[in-house]
């Protein structure tokens, strides 16, 4: 059965809806889950079963997307200037990309989404009211699925490709400890908590990421298949 869209709040004025005819799957996870990477092939998958896909994520906004990139640089940002910094970026996609796309009966493949923006706010000590009403404009996915990864884990992935820590992703500007490991480990520690939370309150799928990449992308395509192909729609 297909179940009609709708808003977290009160939506973006003037939207119906109604007319969103396709389908919104979000891929949640921590860098170095290997998120991006099944974004990518689940893209290829889809186009292959005939389906029209595009993609969001963050720092994505043609109207601020390069301008955080370029703030973020500074590592100078307060908490509340950063997480209204993505809010922003994220509201412009919502009303240039996600409902157009929804309304053309797209596939709209998200690489994160607001949960990954409420967690990290509120490891920062944001208020979670405040992030529901900042949010309430979301489209409501029709599935999201948490790639979990133990922080160890994902710390050993990046040492083992040779990439650097990000300041932010490490929670650097936190305050944990003057070490980038041991400071990237408590912060990565802190999110899977309060995504756990958040899984509770926003009922997400939550698939083991620390598997073989075929074994994850069988499981993906096993729960979006059931979401973008469902059985009564195969049958009529």
């Amino acid at each position: 059965m297909t179940i009609a869209k709708r808003f977290y709040g009160e939506g973006l004025p003037g939207v119906d809806p109604a007319s969103l005819n396709g389908k919104l799957i979000v891929l949640e996870g921590a860098d170095g889950s290997g998120r991006s990477t099944q974004t990518a092939l689940l893209t290829d998958w889809l186009e292959r079963r005939g389906h029209a896909v595009t993609h969001v994520g963050l720092r994505r906004s043609e109207l601020v997307g390069e301008e955080l990139a370029a703030a973020k640089n500074g590592n100078v940002l307060s908490p509340r200037t950063l997480s209204l910094f993505y809010a922003t970026d994220f509201a412009d996609q919502i009303e240039n990309r996600i409902v157009p796309a929804l309304r053309a009966g797209f596939v709209v493949l998200a690489d994160r989404y607001i949960y990954t923006l409420m967690a990290r706010d509120i490891v920062r000590g944001a208020e979670i009211d405040w992030l529901r009403s900042v949010y309430s404009i979301a489209p409501v996915p029709d599935l999201v699925i948490y790639l979990t990864v133990p922080p160890q884990q994902l710390l050993e992935r990046f040492i083992y490709r040779g990439r650097n820590l990000d300041y932010w992703e490490s929670g650097m500007d936190i305050g944990y400890s003057r070490d980038w490991f041991d400071s990237f480990i408590r912060y990565q520690t802190d999110l899977h908590r309060v995504f756990t939370q958040l899984q509770r309150e926003y009922g997400f799928d939550i698939v083991n990421g620390n598997r073989s990449r075929q074994a994850v992308t069988r499981d993906l395509q096993a729960r979006i298949e059931a979401v973008v192909d469902p059985p009564e729609e195969k049958k009529g």
